[in-house]
Formats: structure tokens, sequence, C-alpha cells
């Protein structure tokens, strides 16, 4: 990675404004959190901070409140989620750049960590307002991004704020470019890329960049749908995007022409609705009956995918083959899941359904990386730049 990160500067002594992505899933009701993944993820750039010296100011948000101060939104309950995990009192402040902001890190002492408000809670932050990044910049001294899973956007406290202070990575930031860019620049060869979920218009960039990186590309969930009835198969009522057609003949078209294994399924588990509770059905590929939709990959689709990933040194997954969140049609991503959380190759796991699987799945450690950043994943693969990354400073050359 090209950009400097908290080790390549002296934080001692310094309050670190860090933005992180917090935006763990809530029990509305009881405003308890059901994961906190991402809450872990971000400890190793607290900890290395708070040893070097520094005090840490946190900023995240949660949900979209769209400029609104919303109570069930509020990150008092991930504060003090965080307090227990660092086993140290972690202020809330009520508001954002507030009185209360400016109390809260004022009394901080070195080595403390507080939290600022849901920083969406501000109308400028996803305007990526100067004002409030200027504001935000006042808590700190030195700011770091350990927030991956926004990176992809240009708001007030992922770029806005790098304007104002010396910018750099945190340490999940750092790991998170480090295993995505090996995909995209200098992979061990040979790459597999399994690419799935539902629609292939918010993918179709991302295969496209993937054919000039990977040798082979697995596609699955209702992407594949559009895939298959572009080539003249018969998909029955399943999820197509007929406006992709063109872009799906591409695909093929240019994944011969650059001589990558492009697979497809081969059968199907088919249902007549669109229900956790339907009744599943084993079929060809050719075979959909009229009026039903492919769910999931079936059997022999997963032993085909499997047997083009054994020789893999490198694999990149992100999306469902299937209706994951559906036992009955998760069949084909949990044993994808498991055959790779068994391989001896770099397996690099991107996209919140896929990561909710192998989470749920208990996998998650088996593999080389779990990826925080949903659609900023998904943007690094597809080649463009990063707001949030950008940002940061660059690291001389030579270091």
């Amino acid at each position: 990675m090209n950009k400097k990160t908290i080790r390549d500067i002296d934080v001692h002594g310094k309050r670190a404004l860090v933005r992180v992505d917090f935006n763990v899933p809530m029990d509305k009701a009881t405003h308890r959190i059901l994961d906190d993944t991402r809450i872990r993820a971000a400890l190793p750039t607290i900890a290395y901070l708070r040893e070097h010296g520094a005090s840490v100011v946190l900023m995240s948000h949660l949900g979209r409140p769209d400029g609104k101060v919303v109570d069930d939104l509020r990150l008092a309950p991930i504060a003090a989620r965080l307090a227990e995990l660092l086993a140290v009192p972690v202020p809330c402040a009520t508001d954002v750049a507030g009185p209360s902001a400016h109390a809260v890190v004022a009394a901080m002492k070195p080595g403390g960590v507080a939290m600022l408000e849901n920083v969406r809670f501000e109308r400028g932050e996803e305007r990526d307002d100067p004002e409030l990044a200027k504001q935000l910049a006042a808590f700190g001294d030195v700011y770091v991004n350990d927030a991956f899973g926004t990176a992809h956007r240009a708001h007030a406290s992922t770029a806005g704020v790098a304007a104002y202070l010396p910018a750099v990575a945190g340490l999940l930031m750092e790991k998170e470019i480090d295993y995505l860019g090996r995909v995209v620049s200098d992979p061990v060869r040979p790459v597999v890329a399994i690419i799935g979920g539902a629609k292939i218009s918010t993918k179709i960039g991302v295969l496209r960049h993937l054919l000039s990186k990977v040798d082979v590309l697995l596609v699955g969930g209702g992407m594949a749908s559009t895939l298959l009835k572009a080539q003249g198969v018969d998909v029955g009522a399943s999820l197509v995007e007929d406006g992709q057609l063109d872009d799906a003949r591409a695909v093929v078209a240019e994944a011969a022409s650059r001589g990558v294994g492009l697979a497809l399924p081969q059968d199907a588990v088919v249902a007549e609705r669109f229900a956790a509770d339907a009744q599943p059905r084993t079929v060809g590929i050719d075979a959909v009956p009229p009026g039903w939709m492919i769910l999931d990959v079936g059997p022999e689709t997963v032993r085909a995918y499997e047997a083009k990933l054994a020789p893999a040194k490198t694999v990149v997954w992100n999306g469902p083959l299937g209706v994951a969140e559906w036992p009955a049609f998760a069949q084909g991503s949990v044993a994808v899941a498991r055959f790779l959380a068994a391989s001896p190759a770099t397996v690099i796991i991107g996209g919140g359904e896929t990561v909710a699987l192998v989470t749920e799945l208990g996998l998650a450690p088996k593999y080389a990386h779990v990826s925080t950043g949903g659609g900023a994943s998904l943007e690094f693969l597809e080649g463009r730049t990063l707001p949030g990354v950008a940002a940061l400073l660059d690291r001389e050359p030579g270091r």
C-alpha cells in the first residue's frame, strides 16, 4: 500500500481523530447489538494508538438518519460495548460537533477513548461540507481513517477532514487495501473469483474488471440467471434484468477472448414462489419449469465449482450463490464456504451477505481475510478510486 499508516507517524501525546465503521446491526426494540464484528475489527488500531501515547476520538455513522437526530440511531450502546471490549470508559457525546462533543474531548486524558455522536445526524456529513469537516478536525491533531466500509464515500468524516489534518490509514484500512490490492495488482496464480448476488447491474463493472485479473470466474445468485438467459437458456420466472442482456453477452464474449474460464450453473434449486418455506426442487439448468424460479445452485454446480477452486492459489468471493438467508436455498453457498475453509489458497471474502454467511457458520477465522467493506470492496475490485483512501497521505518512495 502506498499510503501512510499510523505506523509511519509519531502519535505520542497527540489526539487521534479516528473514523471507524461501527454501523453494526441493532435490535431496534432493545437497542442491543446483534453482531459486534465491526467494533472488534477496529480494536487493533485503537490499541496501537493508545499504546503509543495517543488519546483516541472516534467518529462513526449508524444507519441512515438523513441529517436528523434519530434516537434509535444514537451511538451510546456502541460506546458501551466498546468500553466492555477495551475495559476502559468510553464516554459518548450527545452531539457531533457541539457543546457535548467539545466537553467530552476536553475531559480526555492521555490514552483515553471517547466517541462523537452519529456523524450522519449532521446534514453536512454526506454533503462533504467543508465547515463540518473543519469542526471535526478541531477534535484531533492527526486524522486516521480505519473505516474501509465507507471509504467509497466522499463525506466530511471520510475525506473532508483530511484537508485540515495529516491523514493516515488505520491498521484495518491497511489490511483491507493490502488483501484486496493483491487480487487486482499482483495475485498468486491461479486466481479464481466467485461473484454472486441478485442483480448483475450492480456488479457488471466488477465482472468486466476482474476478467483482466483472474484465471477463472464462477458466477451464481440471481445475476447468473441474466447471464444464462443472454445465452438462450430458459430460466422460467427467475430474476432477470432484461436491460442487462447485452452487457451480459459482452461479459461472456470478453471472457472467451481473454481465455478466462467463465462458469455458470449446470443445475439449480428451484421453487414455484419466492419464499423461505417454498418447496425446493433440483433440476438441470435447461429444465427449469415454466413459472418457477432459480433460488440456488444445485449439487452438480457445486461439484464443478469446487473442481475449479481446487487448484487455486488466490480466491476472492463476493456475493452468495443463492438466497443464502433461507436455509433451503443456502446449501450451495454453504458447501462452497466449507470447501474454501479447508483450502490452502489465500481466500478473501467480501460483501455483506457472504460475510454474514461465513460468520454464522463460524468459518470466518478460516479465511485469510474477511472484508468489512461491502460497497467499498466492490468498487475497489472494479478498479475505482475510493475517496477515503485517496485523501490519505502518500508514503514516500522506497518506504
